[in-house]
C-alpha cells in the first residue's frame, strides 16, 4: 500500500496559487480506533472582523527598475503613482529638484490658468502719438501675432493679423487727423517688460539660429520665425525691429496716405487707442504650445503670467510668480526653482514628485486644469507623440498622453 496526500492553496488577497504533493512510505500504516471527544462550546473570537471582505490583489510580478537602472539613463529620478488610489508605485530621488526639459512647459499652462484663465488673450495695441504723423505700436507678450496677409495661416492657427492692426490705424488716424492724415513714423513699444531682459545666459544660442526660440520681447510676429509657416525656422536678432517692419509695410498696403513710415524705438503715451488686435484665448494657446513644445509660447506665458501677478514680468520674477501661481492647486510648492517658462534652462528645478501630483489633478480634470489634459500629446495619434510607440510597443498607441522634453 502507498499514501499520498495533495495539497493547494490560494493565499487571501494575493491571488498566488501553491500546490505540492507529499508522498508517504511503502509499508502498511496501523489505523488508531478514534476514541469520541465531547464537543466543547467554543468561546467568542475577541479578535476584530471587518464587515466586508478587502478584495483580492495579485501580487506584483513585474518592475521597472532593472530598466531605470540602465546606465544610458544616467541618474534618472521619478515618481510613478497610480492616481485612482494615490499608491505610489515607483520612486526614486522623486522629492530631489531636478531639471525638467520641456515638461516644465506643463507648470507654464498651469500657472497661466490659474493667474490668467482659459479666456485671457494677449492684446497688442497701436495709439496715437505725441508728435504730428505718429504712432506707437504697443506688444503685449503676443508672439502668434502674424505678418501674413489675410486668407494665410500661420504656424499658429486663427492668429490676430499685423494687416487687421493696420487697417483699423489707418482709418482711425486719418478720422483723428483730417487734415494730416499721413503716418510718416511708428515708435515701437517693447517695454511690457524689460526689453534688455530677452535671453537667458543658460540658453545655447544655436536655439536661436537652429530655429527653436526666439529672443523673449513684448512685441514680435510669428515668434519671430523667418519662416511663418514652419515649426523649426531660424530666428532673427532683433524681433522688435522685424515686428516693426512688418507693422509699417503693413499700413502702406492699407492705404496709409504717407506709404511705408520710418520705425524708431520708445514707450506709448497715454492717447487714444486706434487699434487693436487680441490672441487666441489661452485655452487655445495651451495646446499649440504642449502638443509641439513650442518655446516661444512657454516664454511669454511666463512673462504676461508674472505681470499679471503684479511682478516685472522679468526671468528672475518667475519662482516667485510660479510659486505663487501653483499654490492655488494644493500641492506644495517648495522646491521649485524657476528659470524660464519653456524648460531650456538646465537651472530649472522641480522635484519629479511634485510634477506626478500635478499631473493627478490634471488627470482629474481639476477646474481650469482639463484644458492641460485636452492639450497634451497622444502616442502614435498626434503632437511630439504621434511617431512614438511603434512595433512592439503599439499596444501603447492612444493610451499614452505625456509631455515630452529632451536633455543633453
Amino acid at each position: 500500500m502507498a499514501t499520498a496526500l495533495t495539497v493547494a492553496f490560494v493565499v487571501l488577497g494575493t491571488g498566488s496559487l501553491f500546490a505540492g504533493v507529499a508522498v508517504g512510505s511503502a509499508e502498511p500504516v496501523a489505523v488508531p480506533t478514534p476514541t469520541p471527544t465531547p464537543t466543547a462550546t467554543p468561546e467568542p473570537d475577541p479578535r476584530p472582523v471587518p464587515d466586508e471582505l478587502v478584495a483580492a490583489q495579485g501580487i506584483r510580478s513585474c518592475s521597472i527598475d532593472a530598466l531605470a537602472r540602465d546606465g544610458r539613463l544616467r541618474e534618472l529620478s521619478g515618481s510613478v503613482v497610480n492616481a485612482d488610489t494615490g499608491e505610489i508605485l515607483f520612486d526614486r530621488a522623486a522629492d530631489r529638484p531636478v531639471r525638467t526639459a520641456s515638461v516644465l512647459k506643463v507648470l507654464t499652462a498651469a500657472a497661466a490658468l490659474a493667474t490668467l484663465g482659459p479666456d485671457h488673450r494677449l492684446t497688442t495695441r497701436v495709439v496715437d502719438g505725441v508728435e504730428p504723423g505718429t504712432v506707437v505700436l504697443v506688444g503685449g507678450g503676443d508672439a502668434t501675432l502674424s505678418r501674413l496677409p489675410p486668407g494665410q495661416e500661420s504656424f499658429y492657427r486663427g492668429a490676430p493679423k499685423l494687416a487687421d492692426l493696420a487697417a483699423q490705424t489707418v482709418a482711425a488716424y486719418a478720422a483723428a487727423h483730417p487734415d494730416a492724415p499721413a503716418i510718416r513714423e511708428v515708435v515701437l513699444d517693447a517695454t511690457y517688460w524689460d526689453p534688455a531682459d530677452k535671453w537667458d545666459p543658460s540658453w545655447a544660442r544655436s536655439e536661436q539660429t537652429i530655429g527653436y526660440q526666439s529672443e523673449v520681447t513684448a512685441l514680435q510676429v510669428d515668434a519671430d520665425r523667418a519662416n511663418p509657416v514652419a515649426g523649426t525656422s531660424p530666428r532673427s536678432t532683433d524681433p522688435v525691429a522685424r515686428a516693426g517692419q512688418a507693422f509699417a509695410q503693413a499700413l502702406a498696403v492699407a492705404g496709409n496716405a504717407g506709404g511705408t513710415p520710418i520705425t524708431s524705438l520708445g514707450s506709448a503715451p497715454d492717447t487714444d487707442t486706434l487699434g487693436v488686435v487680441r490672441s487666441q484665448p489661452v485655452s487655445t494657446l495651451i495646446p499649440q504650445m504642449l502638443l509641439t513644445s513650442d518655446n516661444a509660447l512657454g516664454e511669454m506665458l511666463a512673462r504676461v503670467v508674472s505681470k499679471n501677478l503684479g511682478l516685472d514680468g522679468s526671468a528672475a520674477s518667475l519662482t516667485s510668480a510660479f510659486r505663487i501661481a501653483l499654490d492655488e492647486y494644493g500641492v506644495p510648492v517648495t522646491g521649485l526653482t524657476i528659470r524660464d517658462g519653456s524648460g531650456l534652462s538646465h537651472l530649472n528645478a522641480v522635484p519629479p514628485s511634485y510634477v506626478t501630483r500635478l499631473m493627478v489633478r490634471i488627470a482629474d480634470g481639476e477646474g481650469s486644469l482639463s484644458h492641460i489634459a485636452q492639450g497634451l500629446p497622444v502616442a502614435g495619434q498626434f503632437g511630439s507623440l504621434s511617431s512614438r510607440f511603434t512595433g512592439a510597443n503599439a499596444i501603447a498607441r492612444g493610451a499614452v498622453a505625456a509631455k515630452t522634453g529632451w536633455i543633453d
